[in-house]
Order: structure tokens, then C-alpha cells, then sequence
């Protein structure tokens, strides 16, 4: 049974990944590359603006679940691994996607408001929300 589900948008993720994939072909005059080269770049652009579209977070009544855009990309957590999660804010300087950050892995689409969930065994990540209250408080109603 899902207790919780949020989808936020990755529209600026979005529309400059498919603003780069726009531009690719048009960089031949500047770029010595084949043209081939050039379009695959931008078809590159184009499945990563598909894939980091949008980041939906799930709690169900065992595990705390994410993924991104159609869910080629996901993860997911145990409930009972979980030992804590609280409102964080990410620096511009961490950006948007799937990287290592001081905090953690940190699972991101949009804005600069996070979860921080910190696990039993002392993990730390940072999943991206335009709600982080709420969804520390789904965390914490849905714990073991």
C-alpha cells in the first residue's frame, strides 16, 4: 500500500538538456566533428531530458522508494533500515541530479530543498522534494 507519492518536475533540466540537443546540430561550423557525432550528442540530450524529467518519491509499508522520469533510474530503502529524516537545504553549488555531496548521495531534479535520511548503519542521502516537511513527516509516520 503506498502511504505517500510526490512527483516534482525537472522543468529547467528539462528545457536546457533539449536546448543543448536543439543547438548540437548547428555546432558543425565551430565544432570539428562528424555531423553523426554531433547528432548523437544531441539524441544524448534528448534521453537525458527524458530520463531526469521529473523525481517521484514513494513510501509504501516497507520501503521509502524513488525514481526518476519513467523509472529507468530507481532506488529504494528499506523502512526499517531508516533511522532518521529531516528537512535539509542543498548549496547551488551541489546542482541537480545524481552525485556524491558532503550530505550523502543526493537524488535531485529541481530547487534547492532536500530530505536529508540518515540509515542505521550511519548512510546518509538527500532526496530532492518541494515538500520536505511533508515528506519527513510521511518518513516518520510510516518508520517501524
Amino acid at each position: 500500500m503506498i502511504r505517500y507519492e510526490h512527483s516534482q518536475r525537472g522543468t529547467v533540466v528539462v528545457v536546457s538538456l533539449l536546448a543543448g540537443a536543439g543547438i548540437c546540430p548547428s555546432l558543425q561550423a565551430l565544432v570539428p566533428a562528424p555531423r553523426l557525432v554531433l547528432l548523437m550528442a544531441a539524441g544524448a540530450l534528448v534521453v537525458c531530458a527524458l530520463l531526469f524529467s521529473s523525481l517521484t518519491i514513494q513510501i509504501t509499508d516497507r520501503a521509502l522508494r524513488w525514481h526518476f522520469g519513467p523509472g529507468l533510474i530507481r532506488k529504494q530503502v528499506s523502512l526499517s533500515e531508516v533511522q532518521e529524516a529531516e528537512p535539509s537545504r542543498i548549496k547551488f553549488i551541489y546542482g541537480w541530479g545524481i552525485h556524491l555531496t558532503p550530505g550523502g548521495w543526493l537524488y535531485n531534479v529541481s530547487g534547492f530543498q532536500a530530505v536529508a535520511v540518515r540509515l542505521k548503519s550511519g548512510k546518509r542521502f538527500l532526496l530532492g522534494t518541494d515538500e520536505p516537511e511533508r515528506l519527513c513527516q510521511a518518513i516518520s509516520r510510516a518508520l517501524p
